[in-house]
């Protein structure tokens, strides 16, 4: 199964990601650090790495779904062609896709997050709330099936219920 989650910077996404992860055993590909590490080789930030990430963890979820692993892809997925990507890998590799969307209802909290986080990717910079304000449109519009997830909510509440989603696609139980 490709799981690809999706949601603004400092949401939860990644908390998220990892825990599902733990769950089904399976690796989570993220973005930025993919991004963050094109820099530290010497490719200039100026070209599109953003892209380029993405097009590195779609070519390894690729090799990893054909091997037959589940993945979760970590990125923001803000944009539509973003999320056209995942599903026409999906598709090609035959198998199912499911969207997690992870928002967080209280905008002062979300902000209190961004602003606090440190994650341990050498060289990428956090952005600024304003950005993250700024991307929110990305997500206007978006009719695609999908689980959402409040991230005020408890942690093991948004687990659940994706745990529950994936048993639901699979047509079987999860612990």
């Amino acid at each position: 199964m490709l799981i690809v989650m999706a949601g603004l910077p400092g949401s939860g996404k990644s908390a998220v990601a990892e825990t599902l992860a733990s769950e089904l055993n399976c690796a989570v590909l993220s973005v930025d650090p993919i991004e963050a590490a094109m820099w530290r080789a010497g490719v200039d930030p100026v070209q599109p790495t953003g892209l380029a990430a993405y097009v590195v963890a779609e070519d390894l979820a690729r090799m990893q779904l054909n091997l037959g692993h589940d993945v979760i892809v970590d990125a923001a997925n803000d944009a539509v062609g973003a999320r056209e990507q995942w599903k026409n890998l999906a598709q090609s590799a035959n198998v199912p896709l499911l969207f997690v969307e992870v928002w967080c209802a209280d905008s002062a909290e979300h902000k209190r997050r961004l602003e606090a986080r440190i994650r341990d990717i050498p060289g990428f910079p956090e952005p600024s709330w304003e950005s993250v304000v700024a991307r929110r449109a990305g997500f206007d519009g978006w009719e695609d099936e999908r689980v959402q997830v409040d991230s005020m909510q408890p942690h093991e509440v948004s687990i659940r219920c994706v745990l529950d989603r994936i048993a639901l696609a699979r047509g079987v139980d999860l612990p």
